[in-house]
């Protein structure tokens, strides 16, 4: 990216050390106890959805009290990834993976040129939202959260729902309602102070460990690569050294928690850079923030891991991880 190395400049090694050790021990205790919000309606994070999908997900996302943007958005990223074309071995079609008796069934004309299709995002993203409000009316009277209920019947069927009282006792299904209730927070634009992670210290002492080794395309820092890593390589390596298992590709590692404003973050948030602002698909770069504006980043090829500043024209925005954010995200992304 052509930014310049600039710890040599301003700081000794083992000064900047010292003075990002004290920046995370200081923004955490400034930090501590802030977490959570204030209520009112859902909107999407800035750069969450694909930009051509986003105003179709804001608008269907409110077709009922039980959904929301957000939540929409993170089903319709489980099911494919935002990928229109997708196809499953059970021949579940489209962005929204309709097999063909439920789509017979729920599948509606969401653009108004006189045929519902289901590969057309325009037909698909309205009708997964009318189908969970169909879900939500179904189990109204059943006990419990109604927007679990909705979850776990879109996951389970309506039946089991009301059979058992609530989100059955299905692993399976317990686990859909779980994953898709994080993964909602990773698309939802927060309405307070997210919560610092507790596990970003370490991760930002591991990379911190990695300064000078050379950047290597595609390296995970195996003894076979010589311990060197690309972008996405470094901050996946950084986060499991604490129990954290990141997606392997910079896009996917994007959903892995809330996304904090520019001027709300913190230390071990990731950083990330796009192609296009409004679209997380195309990101290509990846660091570990530490404070003061700066990163800690494997640039490119013939660069070294190093200290960089995060404002350039094509930042999108950041990420803090969180354990549930990570193991919420979809195991095709893993």
């Amino acid at each position: 990216m052509g930014r310049k190395v600039w710890l040599a400049v301003i700081f000794g090694g083992g000064l900047f050390f010292s003075f990002v050790a004290l920046l995370v021990v200081g923004t955490y205790s400034a930090a501590a106890g802030l977490a959570g919000g204030s209520g009112g309606a859902v909107r999407l994070a800035k750069g969450a959805v694909p930009d051509i999908y986003q105003p179709i997900v804001q608008k269907w996302g409110n077709r009922c009290p039980s959904l929301n943007p957000a939540l929409l958005a993170a089903q319709l990223y489980q099911e494919s990834g935002w990928d229109p074309r997708a196809q499953s071995g059970a021949e579940a079609q489209g962005i929204a993976q309709f097999i063909p008796g439920t789509w017979a069934t729920h599948g509606i004309d969401g653009n108004g040129d006189g045929k519902a299709d289901v590969w057309d995002p325009e037909d698909a993203i309205p009708s997964a939202a009318a189908y969970d409000c169909d879900l939500a009316s179904y189990v109204k009277n059943v006990p419990g959260d109604n927007t679990d209920n909705m979850l776990a019947a879109y996951n389970a069927g309506a039946y089991a729902v009301i059979r058992y009282g609530g989100v059955p006792p299905y692993r399976e299904t317990q686990n859909y309602v779980r994953t898709i209730r994080t993964l909602a927070k990773s698309f939802a634009a927060p309405v307070g102070s997210v919560a610092p992670s507790q596990q970003a210290a370490g991760a930002i002492y591991f990379a911190q460990q990695r300064i000078g080794t050379p950047y290597l395309w595609g390296g995970e820092g195996t003894a076979a690569q010589g311990g060197r890593f690309d972008c996405s390589g470094l901050t996946q390596a950084a986060y499991a050294s604490v129990g954290i298992t990141l997606p392997r590709v910079a896009n996917d590692q994007w959903n892995a928690g809330a996304h904090p404003g520019r001027n709300e973050l913190l230390p071990g948030d990731l950083v990330f850079f796009a192609n296009n602002l409004n679209d997380p698909r195309s990101i290509h770069h990846v660091g570990i923030y530490v404070g003061g504006g700066y990163m800690i980043d494997a640039p490119h090829t013939g660069a070294e891991i190093r200290f960089d500043r995060i404002d350039s024209p094509d930042y999108i925005g950041a990420t803090r991880v969180t354990q549930a954010g990570a193991a919420a995200l979809p195991a095709a992304a893993a």
